[in-house]
């Protein structure tokens, strides 16, 4: 496993969540400073019977 965090980075608008690798480090102007290079989308399934969510960080859940 590999420390990470899901990053928010919208404002009126919508957007798939991405996680990003490492710990975040703090920025003045941005709140958090982070490397483009560094988010890969998330992607999650449900059962549709229980519920129950399962999240993926993927490339390949990348728009196209």
């Amino acid at each position: 496993m590999e420390q990470g965090f899901v990053l928010d980075n919208t404002y009126g608008s919508r957007v798939v969540s991405q996680w990003a690798a490492g710990a975040p480090l703090k920025s003045f102007w941005l709140g958090t400073k982070l490397p483009e290079e560094k988010l890969v989308p998330i992607g999650t399934y449900r059962c549709p019977s229980c519920g129950y969510l399962e999240a993926y960080a993927r490339p390949e859940f990348a728009a196209r």
